[in-house]
Order: structure tokens, then C-alpha cells, then sequence
């Protein structure tokens, strides 16, 4: 099993195989670790999987924040929370070099091998494996063979290319130019920095973005429309354009590091060829902030479990196939409220006042608000509702209902069940356990909270059976998958539902 890519995303699927046994070798053609912070947190249900894992308190160590969050910059229109104690959205500060690096001791104590300075030249499959040509940094082209490949290695992603799967999209007009500077946090009382507020600021040329994470540093960026070219931002780059967006400089001190990019809407055409897959920025790239990591490291946990399955001989032949099914229609939708914050930025004028003037208004009603929280954080998300009374396989409604938007109420049992494609609410047990507490193996889960259900003796040595009980549960039983989502509810069709699920493969045959 090779994963191409040790990035967030790559280093989470790793970990995740990990857990389900399987030693995966993580190829990386930088020499060394990023230091650079692309990205500074975590927002959505992946704070939840970190959770069930039990790394979530190991990752939120010296956070500046980590919990509910209080409010969320949807474009340049705030989102504010405040008095509603139980919106789903959760934010965890932490900037992507430290991410890279606990995700990286975790796959060592995992058994994780991460080979760097390895470039991928070429690629090769038949129907029982897939050939790299690697090049390492030293020299010495060789080649490597596994049965499934996945491609973890960006948006310029090598293994995407070589696997011919088409990237399309837009990529937008304006330059982000971006930094970190070793400056005074009481940089907005400064009179250079008079009319600008935290956050984006919009100008007659273009944005600029004024913030601190942390103390002693802020951070700043500008955008505007021009020409990208790749390669190191010099620091007179970025004051001139600051002059030009802002019309003056600002006291912004040293720089610790300069970066500038280009936002991006892009969905790969598929999400597998054969037996290779993609997941992360290589399946898509967002043209607004506070998603990308949310749904490419969840695609990870979609995908480990279901690999780990077909490596082991489990699960049906068209398991697989319900990554793409699945994940896909995430990104849509992540893709949705993306351009819609990209869009908000762009608007200029008298137009684009009115426009966010009203939204401020509009998302200010707490259904509105509890809408795009749940939005934002992927739990709006239903998978298709797979189960012995709705037809199980790839012709079965796959990917979310096309009703969006949460469930009330329990529902019917079965597959029938509101809870059944959502991920699993974090029950309170009444021995003191959290469901998300079950979870920590990654591995199947059956939950029975009264209803007395049972697995097939085909399964039983994967599925870890939990006897509890909870106040009000939502249903006697929960079939809980290892990516937290509820496979199953209730006891009537539950063993076929373990058995379709969970079985060994050559019971479906």
C-alpha cells in the first residue's frame, strides 16, 4: 500500500491504516518537513475524528483556541454565534507545520514507513497492482509495486497526471500575497493602520487582511487582481503591493516567511482510475478558506477503512467504489459555499455593499446561522442509505440525500433510520463513556443501548460489540462504521447489514 504525499492528508491516511493494520509506505518528494504555514486550523468534523481517535487533546495542547466556535469570516460577511450553545461547528487553532508534525509521530508509533525525497516519475497498473518509477533525490531511478495507490500530493498532484484524470475548473484573477511578521500586536493603534479593521478589509484596488494568531506576530495579506508567478515572494514584492492596495505602508516589522498563491474551484473528474485513488487538494482545490483540510482529511478516513477492507479480503466488491460515491458529492458541496465566500470577497462597489449589508442581516436569524454552521462543518452531509430494504451495491442511491440539511427526530429503525449516513452523535453512556470513546481502535462498532443485537459470526472478530446504555437513545442499536458514520440502526435487518457491510468478502461472491 503506497501513499503518495506527506501532507495533512497523506500522514492522516497513513495513520488511519495504521490503525486498521496495514503498513502503508508514504512517499514524499520534499527532502524535509514544511515549515511553512499554510494553513493555521482546523474547523469541521474532522475536530470529531480527532476526537474518536483520542488525539484530539494531544493536538489542542497550547491552542489559542480549540472548541464551539464563536463565529466564522464566511467571505467577508461575519457569522456570529453567540447564544447558540450548540452549534455543530468547531474550530481547533493550530498551524500546519505543528499538524504535519503530530500527524508524523503518530504514524511512527503506528508502524508508518514515510520515505522522503522520493519523486514520482511514472505510473503503471494492471488488475493486480500498481507500479511507480521513483526517483530519489540522490539519484538511482527504481521502481516500486503495491496494490493500491493513493494520491495525497497537492493541487499540482503528479500522481493525478500520470493516472490521466482531468482537474477542471477556474482559477481566479487576483494574487494573494501573504506573511508572518515578527510586529507589535497592537499594531491597529497605530496611525498608518487608521480605518482598518481585523480581518479583510476591503479597498478601491483590491483586499487587505490584517490578524494575529498568536503573541508577536501578525499576519497579512493582500489581494489583488494581476499575475501570478510562482516561485519566492521578496519582501519589497509584498510592500509594494500593500502601497498599492492600501496607499501607504504599513509598520508591519520583520517578516518570518512570505508566500503568495492564487485561489482555485477545481473537482477531479473522478476520484479513482483502477486502483488508484486521489484524496486531499489532488481530488479538489477550494477558491475560499477553512475547508480544504476539513474535507481532504475526512476523505482519508472515508477512504483507510475501505482500503484496509479489500487489503484483508472484506466487504463487497463494490465497497470501493463508494469513496468516490461518497466523497465526491462532499466536495460539491463544500464547492458551493466556497464560491459563495470567494464571491462575497470579489463583489466591489455600491453592489457588492448592499449585498454584504443584507447578508450581514440575513445571517443574523439563528436558522440561517445554524444552517451554514452545519454546512460549514459537514455534518449536513448524508450518505446514501445502503441496507438490506434498500438495495446494497453501486446502483443503490449513492452520495448524499438531495435533501440537505439535518434531521429531527429519530425516524423509522432500519435503514430507514435519521441517524443512518450521518456521522454518530457523541452519546453520554451512562457507565461514563463517550461513544466517541468506542472509536479509538477504528474499527467497526455495534453499539447496543437495550436493543440486544448481534453480528455473524463472519464479522464478529471486526466489529467490536458495546453493551451500554444511554438516557432517551435514539435507537435500541447502532451499527457505527470506523469513520464514525451510522451503517445501521435498529435490530430488524441488522445482521444482514453487519454481513453486507462488514463480512468477508468471499461471502458475497
Amino acid at each position: 500500500m503506497l501513499i503518495v504525499g506527506a501532507g495533512p492528508v497523506g500522514l492522516m491516511l497513513a495513520c488511519e491504516l495504521g490503525l486498521a493494520g496495514i503498513r502503508p509506505i508514504v512517499l514524499e518528494k520534499r527532502p524535509e518537513p514544511g515549515d511553512l504555514p499554510k494553513a493555521n486550523g482546523l474547523g469541521g468534523q474532522i475536530i470529531d475524528l480527532l476526537d474518536h481517535r483520542g488525539l484530539l487533546e494531544r493536538f489542542s495542547a497550547g491552542s489559542p483556541f480549540s472548541g464551539r466556535a464563536p463565529g466564522f469570516p464566511f467571505g467577508s460577511v461575519p457569522l456570529r454565534f453567540a447564544g447558540l450553545d450548540d452549534i455543530p461547528l468547531r474550530l481547533l487553532m493550530i498551524q500546519q507545520p505543528r499538524l504535519e508534525r503530530l500527524l508524523t509521530e503518530r504514524a511512527a508509533e503506528l508502524g508508518v514507513e514515510i520515505r522522503r525525497g522520493q519523486e514520482v516519475v511514472s505510473l503503471a497498473q494492471d488488475e493486480n497492482g500498481v507500479t511507480l518509477g521513483i526517483e530519489p533525490q540522490g539519484g538511482g531511478r527504481r521502481e516500486v509495486r503495491a496494490r493500491y495507490v493513493v494520491g495525497c500530493d497537492g493541487g499540482r498532484s503528479r500522481l493525478r497526471e500520470l493516472a490521466g484524470v482531468g482537474f477542471p475548473g477556474t482559477t481566479d484573477d487576483e494574487v494573494l500575497r501573504l506573511g508572518h511578521f515578527a510586529a507589535d500586536v497592537h499594531l491597529f493603534e497605530s496611525p498608518q493602520v487608521s480605518g482598518l479593521q481585523p480581518g479583510w478589509n476591503q479597498m478601491p484596488t483590491g483586499r487587505v487582511l490584517l490578524t494575529s494568531l498568536q503573541q508577536g506576530v501578525v499576519i497579512a495579506g493582500v489581494r489583488e487582481k494581476g499575475t501570478y508567478s510562482d516561485g519566492p515572494v521578496k519582501l519589497e514584492e509584498f510592500r509594494a503591493a500593500v502601497r498599492r492596495v492600501v496607499g501607504e505602508d504599513l509598520p508591519l516589522g520583520e517578516p518570518i516567511w512570505l508566500s503568495s498563491t492564487v485561489s482555485q474551484a477545481r473537482l477531479a473528474e473522478r476520484y479513482r482510475e483502477g486502483r488508484v485513488f486521489l484524496a486531499g487538494d489532488a481530488a479538489h482545490l477550494f477558491p475560499a478558506g477553512g475547508s480544504a483540510l476539513n474535507v481532504g482529511m475526512t476523505d482519508a478516513a472515508n477512504l483507510a477503512w475501505k482500503l484496509a477492507a479489500g487489503l484483508r479480503g472484506r466487504g463487497p466488491e463494490w465497497l470501493l467504489d463508494t469513496y468516490e460515491s461518497e466523497r465526491r458529492p462532499v466536495a460539491e458541496r463544500a464547492m458551493i459555499q466556497t464560491r459563495a465566500q470567494a464571491a462575497l470577497d470579489r463583489a466591489e462597489g455600491a453592489d457588492g455593499e448592499a449585498l454584504r449589508a443584507l447578508l450581514t442581516e440575513v445571517f443574523a436569524y439563528e436558522q440561517a446561522a445554524r444552517h451554514l454552521a452545519a454546512m460549514l462543518q459537514g455534518s449536513d452531509t448524508r450518505y446514501a442509505r445502503y441496507g438490506p430494504d434498500s438495495g446494497l451495491g453501486r446502483e443503490a442511491g449513492q452520495g448524499p440525500d438531495s435533501g440537505q440539511g439535518p434531521d429531527t427526530g429519530q425516524g423509522s429503525e432500519g435503514g430507514g433510520h435519521s441517524l443512518v449516513g450521518r456521522f454518530v452523535p457523541d452519546l453520554a453512556l451512562a457507565d461514563g463513556r463517550r461513544v466517541a470513546e468506542l472509536m479509538r481502535r477504528a474499527r467497526p462498532v455495534l453499539l447496543d443501548l437495550g436493543g440486544g443485537g448481534t453480528v455473524p459470526d463472519d464479522c464478529a472478530d471486526w466489529i467490536d460489540v458495546v453493551r451500554a446504555r444511554a438516557e432517551d437513545p435514539p435507537a435500541g442499536t447502532l451499527l457505527i462504521r470506523p469513520d464514525g458514520y451510522v451503517a445501521w440502526a435498529g435490530t430488524d435487518g441488522l445482521a444482514r447489514a453487519a454481513e453486507e457491510w462488514f463480512g468477508r468478502a468471499s461471502s458475497h461472491a
